[in-house]
């Protein structure tokens, strides 16, 4: 079970950087700035939503194996 969460982290790390090279955002100078206010108005369509998810799911499985 905790080998599902580590795998399904490390996915949505890799899915959250490619999205966030490659997905233009609606306003915003830079990458950064695109990314960080197309999150806060379209919730995880900005890459940042899923990277910060993919760092929670294997946090979270260390801390479940240490507690096993």
């Amino acid at each position: 079970m905790l080998s599902i969460l580590f795998i399904f982290g490390v996915v949505l790390v890799i899915w959250g950087i490619y999205r966030m090279k490659t997905d233009d955002g609606l306003f915003g100078k830079n990458r950064k700035s695109k990314n960080i206010f197309n999150l806060f108005l379209m919730g995880e369509a900005s890459g940042l939503g899923q990277f910060l998810s993919g760092i929670l799911c294997i946090v979270i499985g260390i801390i479940a194996f240490f507690v096993k």
